[in-house]
């Protein structure tokens, strides 16, 4: 069988370092589903593989006292169960030998956090709360939807991506880990309740961490973003395409197995 040729990096995409490597027959695959994800990742010149990740997002927040963590430690768990799934699946061919190209996994979590924080990107370096926010994921109901709303109304929440990616080394365990995440502000306006409601019984922010989207009909209620705009949307693109040229220069293994 002849090598797969794959086109992860598109021909808008920049010619940094990292890009130049991706160039070079790699395979990016995204372990989630989000088309917004895989949006903003096209529109920097990134074209992944999708493959969502099979994990239940069951951990607990009480099991991180830095809130931080948690959105991390959730990236690290999908993108790790789609490597080694993908692996098992054919030990004796493994996929970087099947396509002789190396694969760099990607995953991403996004929470809401009822305070703020400057909006920052941290590049593996842990801040403590004085006071612990409450995690805001995706709504279970319309009703907690406009508790939500309600409480973030006229006031400020921290948007948090967790950002974890794991790629091929020579040593145990066949992979390794890194991991960031990026910080952004949103000011919400002094909505009245009847347009609360209304965008409630609209649905679109059942499906969004902190119940809106901002790139959406949820962007009537915002007043202004400090910080990544797409982070805020569901990915942070710049803070991540810095994080790769890190990497590039910082680890040897990094996009270098064969």
């Amino acid at each position: 069988m002849a090598p797969v040729t794959n086109t992860v990096v598109l021909p808008h995409a920049l010619k940094t370092p990292a890009f130049i490597k991706l160039s070079n027959n790699k395979r990016v695959v995204l372990a989630s589903a989000s088309p917004r994800r895989k949006e903003i990742l096209s529109t920097f010149g990134i074209n992944p593989d999708i493959i969502p990740s099979t994990f239940e997002e069951t951990l607990s927040h009480t099991d991180y006292p830095n809130v931080y963590e948690y959105p991390v430690a959730t990236a690290t768990e999908k993108a790790v169960e789609v490597y080694e799934r993908l692996v098992h699946d054919d030990p004796e061919n493994p996929p970087d030998l099947t396509f002789d190209t190396v694969f760099s996994f990607l995953s991403a979590d996004t929470v809401v956090l009822s305070r703020i924080e400057p909006a920052t990107s941290n590049l593996g370096i842990g801040l403590e709360h004085d006071i612990r926010p409450e995690i805001l994921e995706k709504p279970t109901s319309k009703v907690d939807n406009l508790r939500m709303l309600l409480d973030m109304n006229g006031r400020s929440c921290e948007v948090v991506t967790g950002v974890s990616v794991v790629f091929p080394i020579l040593t145990a365990p066949g992979y390794a880990i890194k991991s960031m995440d990026e910080r952004s502000v949103v000011y919400f306006a002094d909505n009245p309740v009847p347009l609360l409601e209304a965008y409630v019984d609209n649905g679109e922010g059942l499906d969004r961490a902190g119940g809106f989207a901002v790139q959406g009909l949820g962007g009537m209620l915002i007043r202004k973003v400090d910080g990544d705009w797409h982070n805020v949307v569901g990915f942070p693109a710049a803070a991540f395409f810095k994080f790769l040229e890190i990497l590039v220069e910082e680890e040897d293994d990094f996009l270098a197995v064969d």
